[in-house]
């Protein structure tokens, strides 16, 4: 018998500063049986992040022909297209050819081995971003999940607290790779 997805609710209160957005969110995300809470969190922060009215969480790891969240125009177009983890050089140039931009955030002890190992393949993938978390920040995070949750996010100045109202983790992206 398959394993049936978690599913989770977050209240989300985003107050970003650098972009002028200011809006709540009710989220429901669904965890793959094979999804961490870390992996999970690090979805709802992109989604903070780039949150839009257009943006959605996808199957994510139920399909592998979406990536973890996306953004599409009126006319089904992709505009953005998110990967968490460290996906491989192919699946981010395919990504990189179905959509205007692509980010990944990557986290983990081992995102600076995989990002030195795809580097040069990626060199000419104009319209990608890669995005690094720090390890100790994406853990803190995962103590944030709970199957209901009232979060805060705050963005000022590039920095990220985000916030339980008990536990507040602050993420400080490095741009391993911006977009020309």
């Amino acid at each position: 018998m398959a394993l049936k997805a978690t599913i989770f609710k977050a209240d989300l209160q985003i107050a970003d500063m650098d972009r002028n957005y200011y809006q709540g969110h009710a989220l429901t995300l669904a965890r793959h049986p094979s999804e961490t809470d870390e992996r999970m969190m690090v979805r709802l922060l992109a989604f903070a992040i780039h949150a839009d009215e257009a943006l959605t969480f996808t199957k994510g790891l139920f399909d592998t022909e979406e990536p973890d969240l996306w953004q599409k125009d009126l006319t089904g177009a992709i505009q953005l297209w998110i990967e968490v983890g460290q996906p491989d050089e192919k699946r981010i140039l395919k990504a990189c050819g179905r959509s205007e931009q692509v980010i990944v955030y990557s986290y983990g002890a081992t995102s600076h081995i995989w990002w030195k190992q795809i580097a040069n393949k990626l060199e000419r993938a104009k319209n990608l971003t890669v995005i690094n978390l720090p390890s100790d920040a994406a853990q803190d995070m995962s103590k944030l999940a709970q199957r209901n949750m009232q979060l805060q996010c705050t963005i000022q100045d590039g920095q990220i607290w985000l916030t339980d109202s008990v536990n507040t983790v602050l993420i400080e992206r490095e741009a391993v790779k911006p977009a020309r």
